[in-house]
This record gives structure tokens, sequence and C-alpha cells, in this order.
């Protein structure tokens, strides 16, 4: 007899056998014992009520079920359907006894579901070959399968660490926006998609008022957590997947907003305009009891053929500078 792993199957021996026979009959049960007692790696387990052998398989995991066709309450060709229809058994090669070489009844055994047929009680030479022949079969493909989940987890896992990496690529390690990198390809990306469709890009190119005055008067470590700030309020006006924050360079941020109209992006620079005054960070520029504040250029346009979304860039820039010289927390239009 074998021992089990703790999987509950089979040893990897390719003559490992784990047997289940299903009969009515003791003697049969006792005389298939017998048989096999001898035989090296294969167990054998008996049960005499078919009502409950579906359970019994479930349980022990057999390799090869011997089934026996005539039993009382309980025809065999159903519960070789049975074992068919259960997830847990549905597998696992079943061996069909009979008390005739009966063609029809061969035919209907393997219809039913069946993987070999015999003449009980067999020859225990050909009985002993027929187990091991189909539990190697079987133990083959529970191998497989499980080669085939365990080369789908570590590429569901590579896949994971690729994301992660992905992600802390396109990423700044400050803000957790996206970094000028990634910016710049979503944006040539977005600008390309809304030259083939004709539809309108805008962007927000955002600048933290007297930022450098700020880490002057507070210190380089409250700089950055009023980066930090800004950015989150930056990251809570974005209402669709689409939407892209970013941390351009600096104190400076960009906001891309593809399908949205000047109007539209005129909303969400007004929008985060007001979130950023109303966190009420205190500033002491350009007075003491200043509050930290940003100033925002805005520019929609339709690409056209043979056009950069340099250009994009630029009219936002140039609505930046705008905002900034009339006075700052302001949005600026080109």
């Amino acid at each position: 007899m074998n021992d089990l792993p703790i999987d509950g199957f089979p040893s990897t021996n390719e003559n490992s056998a784990m047997v289940l026979l299903v009969d009515d009959q003791a003697m049969i049960g006792e005389a298939v014992r017998r048989g096999l007692a001898q035989e090296e790696n294969i167990d054998f387990h008996f049960c005499a009520d078919p009502h409950q052998a579906v359970a019994q398989a479930i349980r022990i995991k057999p390799t090869v079920i011997l089934q026996d066709l005539i039993m009382p309450g309980l025809d065999g060709l159903t519960l070789v359907r049975e074992y068919r229809n259960n997830p847990a058994t549905q597998d696992i090669p079943i061996i069909v006894l009979s008390t005739k070489e009966d063609p029809l009844v061969k035919s209907a055994a393997f219809a039913a579901g069946a993987n070999d047929y015999l003449v009980k009680l067999p020859d225990n030479i050909e009985l002993v070959a027929r187990i091991r022949y189909h539990s190697r079969s079987y133990l083959t493909l529970l191998q497989r399968d499980e080669a085939y989940r365990a080369l789908r987890v570590s590429q569901q896992q590579l896949l994971d660490t690729n994301l992660v990496l992905q992600r802390l690529m396109n990423s700044d390690g400050l803000t957790g926006l996206s970094n000028r990198r990634h910016f710049d390809e979503y944006l040539e990306l977005e600008w390309r998609r809304a030259m083939r469709e004709q539809a309108q890009l805008s962007l927000l190119m955002i600048d933290v008022d007297y930022f450098k005055a700020y880490n002057d008067g507070f210190g380089h470590l409250a700089g950055d957590e009023a980066l930090r700030q800004v950015a989150e309020a930056i990251r809570g006006c974005c209402s669709r997947p689409s939407d892209l924050p970013a941390r351009y360079g600096g104190e400076e941020f960009a906001l891309v907003l593809p399908n949205t109209s000047p109007g539209g992006a005129r909303l969400v620079a007004e929008k985060l305009r007001q979130t950023v005054e109303a966190m009420s960070i205190p500033h002491n520029t350009p007075s003491d009891g200043s509050r930290l504040t940003v100033s925002i250029g805005l520019s929609t346009q339709t690409p056209t053929i043979g056009s950069h979304c340099r250009q994009l860039i630029s009219a936002a820039d140039k609505g930046l500078y705008l905002a900034k010289n009339n006075g700052r927390n302001q949005v600026g239009v080109d």
C-alpha cells in the first residue's frame, strides 16, 4: 500500500492507484481486495451502498472506480452518469463490471461515460493492468492540469508585478500623480485620438503661486506636503478614467481632459482653484495671513492633420502666463 501526500492524491509514481469498488456483494469486494492486496502502490476501498458511492469517491479521491452495473435501488449506469455530472468526479476513470459480455450493455456503458468494460470477475493480471493503465492516464491528467494552473498563477503574478512596475515607472514619487514622461506619452496619444475623431482636447497647466517663497518661509518638508495636498485636489477634480493628472515639474502640474469643451474645462479649472484656496494652507506671501493658491492656464483645441500636441501645451502655458500677470489665483485662457 502507498502513502498519500498532503494533497490527497496518490504519489507521483506512475504505477500508483487508488481503487474504489462499488458493488452490493461483499464477496465480490473481498475477492477484488485479495487480488489487489499483494500489488504494490495500490490502495483499495469498497462501497456496498450505491447511494454513498459519489460521496465516498469525493472523500477518498480514487484514481479508478470499479462500478458494478446491477445493484438494488440504483442502476449502475445511472451512477456512472452521476459521477460524470459531478465536478469532483467527472474525470475519474470508470471500469464497469458486468455479469456478461453483451454488446448492447457495453455500448450503453460507454455512452453513459464509462472508460472500460470487464466481465466479473476478471483475471487478476488483466484487472491490475487495466487499473494501472487508467490510473496512470488519470494521474497524468491531474499533473497536467496542476501544471496548467501553476502556469496561470505564475502568469498572473508576473502580470501583477509588471502592472506595479508600470505604475511606479509612470508615477511621480512625491505626489503619486503621473510623472512628466507619462504625461508626454498620454497627451500625444490623446492628441492623435482627437485628431482621428475630430474631438476637442483640453489641457490645464497649474502652477502653485509664490511657491519659492513658501519653501523659503516654511521649509522644504512643508513645501513637499503642500504639493501633495495640491496634487490630491487635482486628483479629486478628475471625474472620468480618461482624465490624467500629472506633475509637470517642480510646483507645476497638468491635467489632460479628453473630449472636453472650453466651457467644461473652465468649470473644472474653477473648481480646482476654489478647492485649493478652500484648503486654507497658510502662506506669508504676498502678505502675512495669505493662503496658498494656484494659477491655471487653459486651452482647448481640435487637432488638425500635421499638428502637434506641443501647440496645446504652448497655448495652455500662455493662459497660465496671463493668469500670473493678472494677479494669480485665477484661470487664464489664451
